[in-house]
């Protein structure tokens, strides 16, 4: 039998201040939180990728506490929607990446929101997708500092992204900052982290603390690097997508390197948690080498992005705080998205509303403070969305699954032992009825709960996407101004 915590098996209320009392809690440090898009497990060479080099995020990875089993959503909104609300992505409305169904509820109490009632300053550098709408983008959402694209991703013109961006993708992009839209110059992923660096090198002399979001588009397709990233995988022989998709890996570690250094340099590391994960599993993991097809390395997952299998959702999650956390220290229990949002409010003392929504995850930090404190047995649910319009129940056990410390339920119908087989290579459910019974008995009661928060469902399609409008009046008014961030000092 499962044995699971009641405390546990249904949605409750956590405030900042948490069931478990730690010493972290109220401390306060400054949060640095990178997030790259659609980059996998096997996506750096410390998890063992022997053809892409990362060697800023590797010395990251020896000096921090990593979390061996960290699972988000199997696509990128959802992941987000997690972060920002810490709760199931189907609990405030977000059940898709597109269709205005990446929209996260407006009656969510947000991350930046809670960490603001704790003194913080906000900002987020790169990738919202949870709303393009005035009312729903970052800077009524929490943020004081907003450098983003539209919709989805750089280019996706038609989803929402800004006008001519499909004509210059990735390179002098079209963003908005604060309440501008600008022309941006530069590659996309430096930009962003130039911005965040520049918006850290202000507040960092002010006695408040502060949270930098940098979520980059980067490796998502379109897969588009300047040459200098991609010619060393084309040398090799390997076809364009794959040495261009690398390369952005390669400039993101690049960039990562630079943000430590300067964090270093600043004298930051001792007063801030620095933390480096993905939104989900990888993509375009086929390649050809020399012209002979080949599949990418994934770290012997089964799975990638938008499956509901750990490629979907296992992500690594490497967390940073000198002198405060543990060196090359790994924590093995169950972690997910939705800890991120109890974990900083607790770190910040935040002083959360009676009447925001329920948070379903937990805070970490007695795990940061303890790897090896009890941590109870846990559910996570997972569900890729992405359903036709209409075909909401259809869809309920189809690439869905169920995750506690040991088990992972596909599909309401394949079972695996994750604690002994963490590849899936053998389906045991005929050997575990019970379990079955039970995990599946734990769907349906979630699944049900989460049906009448799903309130982006079935709506008409847009005549005409908010941020077009927004551009056009702009334009209009005067014009769309070039930006650049702030020279360090």
């Amino acid at each position: 039998m499962i044995r699971l915590s009641a405390l546990f098996l249904g949605v409750f209320f956590l405030p900042a201040t948490n069931a478990f009392s730690t010493e972290l809690a109220g401390k306060k440090p400054n949060i640095v939180l990178v997030i790259t898009d659609d980059q996998g497990m096997g996506d750096l060479s410390c998890m063992g990728n022997e053809v892409v080099k990362t060697p800023n995020i590797d010395k990251f990875y020896a000096q921090a506490t990593r979390f061996t089993d960290f699972q988000v959503s199997p696509t990128c909104a959802p992941t987000r929607a997690a972060l920002m609300s810490g709760r199931p992505p189907f609990k405030v409305g977000v059940t898709h990446t597109i269709l205005q169904r990446e929209r996260m509820a407006t009656e969510v109490f947000s991350l930046p929101q809670a960490l603001k009632t704790g003194g913080y300053a906000t900002g987020i550098f790169g990738k919202w997708h949870l709303g393009d709408e005035d009312d729903r983008l970052p800077g009524n959402r929490g943020f004081d500092e907003v450098l983003i694209h539209g919709s989805g991703g750089i280019g996706q013109v038609n989803l929402g992204d800004f006008p001519t961006n499909n004509e210059n993708t990735y390179y002098n992009s079209v963003l908005l900052h604060n309440d501008t839209i600008v022309k941006s110059k530069g590659y996309c992923t430096d930009v962003f982290f130039a911005g965040a660096l520049a918006w850290i090198d202000k507040e960092r002399e002010k006695e408040e603390p502060y949270f930098a979001y940098i979520a980059t588009n980067a490796p998502h397709a379109p897969m588009i690097v300047p040459e200098q990233y991609s010619k060393r995988f084309t040398d090799l022989g390997y076809d364009k997508g794959t040495a261009c998709r690398y390369g952005m890996i390669e400039n993101i570690d690049e960039n990562f390197g630079k943000l430590m250094a300067k964090l270093e340099e600043w004298g930051q590391l001792e007063n801030t948690l620095v933390i480096f994960m993905t939104d989900n599993g990888a993509t375009h993991l086929s390649a050809k080498l020399n012209g002979k097809k080949l599949s990418l390395f994934n770290a012997n997952l089964k799975g990638a992005k938008n499956s509901p299998d750990e490629g979907g959702t296992h992500v690594p999650a490497f967390w940073s705080w000198k002198g405060v956390t543990g060196e090359g220290v790994d924590i093995h229990g169950l972690a997910a998205h939705l800890d991120i949002y109890p974990t900083f409010a607790a770190l910040a003392g935040a002083k959360l509303p009676e009447d925001m929504q329920e948070l379903d995850g937990r805070s970490l930090l007695p795990l940061l403070e303890n790897p090896a404190a009890a941590w109870p047995d846990r559910e996570l649910f997972f569900h890729c969305g992405r359903w036709n319009p209409g075909k909401r129940d259809e869809a309920k056990y189809q690439k869905c699954a169920v995750r506690t410390q040991k088990w992972r339920l596909v599909n309401n119908e394949q079972l695996y032992d994750i604690s002994g087989d963490p590849f899936q290579k053998e389906d045991v459910a005929a050997a575990h009825p019970e379990v079955v019974s039970e995990l599946r008995k734990a769907y349906d009661k979630w699944w049900e709960s989460a049906l009448p928060l799903m309130v982006n469902e079935d709506l008409p399609k847009l005549k005409e996407q908010p941020l077009h409008v927004r551009y056009e009046k702009q334009l209009a008014e005067k014009g769309i101004p070039e930006w650049a961030p702030e020279p360090l000092r």
